[in-house]
């Protein structure tokens, strides 16, 4: 027990072998990010689908941590690769989720939102619930390790997170559908934030279980989470906007001054937000969409440049070192593998509630649509499909070790290692199969994105005054009718009142705008 102790930060150590564990641990770091890379770099150049990147990195990391455990590393030097999810949620998300915000495409995405928010909220509460209430009726039958109903929706809830980075990159190589690349995209970009809500939401309700919590209080309690954070956010964004309009900032002498304030603002958004006891990731993904939308062409050219080069190269140093740092602790950590029929079953059970997330939300959402505007049955089976699990999942399950008692959160763990590992190396390989066998590869939209844009974000059909009179009793599609309506009065406010006011440009130049966002470069997945 007394060399588990053993650290880089052991007092007890000698302070000349504690700098060279830490160099030894940090120089493995920099060889494998650099096996990544080169790696990555020659599976894509090449084709080969059978090995995304991702699954490359995770690899990686697996192979490493086998030897060093073969080797019997020293604990000073294997500390250094243990996966805290303290350190994940504190420096590693924050870059890739704000990035995620940041390198938004304006047109398809919005041209969308509705149908993202749509499988990203209500879908991701969905597949959280089934998922929970699957993994407890199992255990009240005993069909499989009994939890908890609590528990059982706070792994719910951490399961339900999809990192699809594989998915998307194959996406992007083959050249799918630009809508169904959106869907995916957009999702994952949002639903992470969800799931991590709805996890720290249930872990409350547990730590603070009495009599009087009920459903409608945990409902309650989620949105005062989720739109609080999101108000940081939007609230952040918006000054940072502010500040680069009038500061008077973009002169060459300030530049330095300008990219310095604009890298920290996303960072004190997230910050904000956990101090303020809201979920950070949700507050720094909207500080990345509204600072891109309105605070980004308020910079000067070189810093444009600069700020778009710098997010996304930290965003992908963030992203192969999640997934190399994972695979190691996967191969490092304990796990309770005396629960397999916990495991077998939790992979049905995803499957199942992914079904359920992606073809309710699926038939909710073209019940509104127009005809040339449905989501077809094979791009909701891609959807279905690339439901992958991944670091986020990850780390919330190594943070359930500590918040459930002893042997619930290592089952819990224990499943979620092995789901991560079987859906980004199985199915992160086999996508450029499925795509093919769904026949979306090479997918051409029927309708162009700026006509996509015009019809209010995917859901406004043309009108014809006598089918609308026809259907007008129907309250539902009457209700969301009024919804499509707001969505275009914000567009109008968006266009005539906030980019003139937040921005240095005039409403009638948002087409440039628009092109300078779809111009950005490569988004980063997470």
């Amino acid at each position: 027990m007394e060399e588990l102790r053993i650290s880089p930060a052991d007092p007890r150590g000698s302070p000349a072998k504690e700098q060279q564990a830490a160099g030894v641990g940090i120089l493995l770091q920099i060889m494998m990010l650099v096996l990544s890379f080169v790696l990555g770099h020659v599976l894509r150049r090449h084709r080969f689908y059978y090995l995304p990147e991702a699954s490359a990195s995770l690899l990686i990391g697996l192979i490493v941590g086998v030897l060093a455990n073969i080797s019997n590393t020293e604990n000073s030097i294997r500390s250094w690769f243990n996966f805290h999810e303290e350190f994940f949620f504190l420096f590693l998300l924050p870059p890739i989720i704000f990035q995620s915000g940041f390198s938004l495409q304006p047109k398809p995405f919005f041209s969308n939102f509705g149908a993202i928010v749509t499988f990203a909220i209500f879908g991701t509460f969905l597949a959280s619930v089934v998922t929970g209430v699957l993994v407890y009726l199992a255990g009240a039958t005993y069909l499989i390790y009994r939890l908890p109903f609590v528990e059982c929706l706070m792994f719910g809830a951490l399961i339900s997170a999809t990192d699809p980075v594989t998915v998307l990159s194959i996406f992007q190589e083959l050249g799918t559908d630009t809508n169904l690349y959106a869907l995916v995209f957009g999702e994952s970009v949002l639903n992470d934030a969800m799931a991590i809500s709805l996890y720290r939401t249930m872990s409350l309700v547990r730590s603070h279980s009495s009599s009087d919590q009920n459903l409608f209080m945990v409902v309650i309690r989620f949105l005062e989470t989720f739109v609080g954070s999101m108000s940081a956010g939007v609230g952040v964004g918006f000054t940072s906007a502010l500040l680069f309009k009038y500061a008077g900032l973009d002169i060459d002498n300030l530049q330095n001054l300008e990219c310095c304030l604009f890298v920290l603002f996303p960072y004190f958004s997230y910050m904000l937000a956990e101090g303020l006891g809201l979920s950070g990731i949700v507050s720094i993904l909207f500080t990345g969409i509204v600072m891109k939308h309105y605070s980004f062409s308020n910079l000067s050219d070189n810093s444009q440049k600069f700020v778009s080069a710098f997010f996304h190269l930290i965003s992908s140093l963030a992203e192969t070192f999640v997934f190399i740092y994972m695979g190691f602790d996967i191969a490092m950590e304990q796990h309770s593998w005396s629960h397999i029929g916990f495991i077998f079953f939790s992979i049905v059970f995803i499957c199942i509630a992914r079904a359920a997330n992606v073809f309710c939300c699926g038939y909710l959402v073209n019940l509104v649509r127009p005809a040339h505007r449905k989501i077809p049955m094979k791009h909701q089976k891609a959807l279905w499909y690339s439901g992958l699990r991944g670091a986020m999942a990850f780390a919330l399950a190594l943070q359930s070790v500590h918040d459930l008692p002893e042997g619930h959160g290592q089952t819990i763990f224990t499943a979620t290692t092995a789901i991560v590992v079987l859906t980004v190396l199985l199915i992160g390989g086999s996508t450029g199969t499925m795509l093919e066998a769904l026949h979306v590869v090479g997918d051409s939209n029927e309708v162009s994105l700026g006509e996509s844009l015009e019809s209010n974000n995917g859901y406004r059909a043309p009108v014809y005054e006598d089918e609308e009179e026809s259907s007008s009793g129907n309250r539902f599609k009457m209700r969301l009718k009024e919804l499509r309506n707001s969505t275009a009065s914000f567009t109008a406010l968006d266009r005539n009142y906030l980019t003139p006011f937040f921005t240095t440009q005039s409403g009638e130049e948002d087409d440039d705008h628009d092109e300078l966002f779809s111009d950005s470069g490569r988004p980063s997945f997470h």
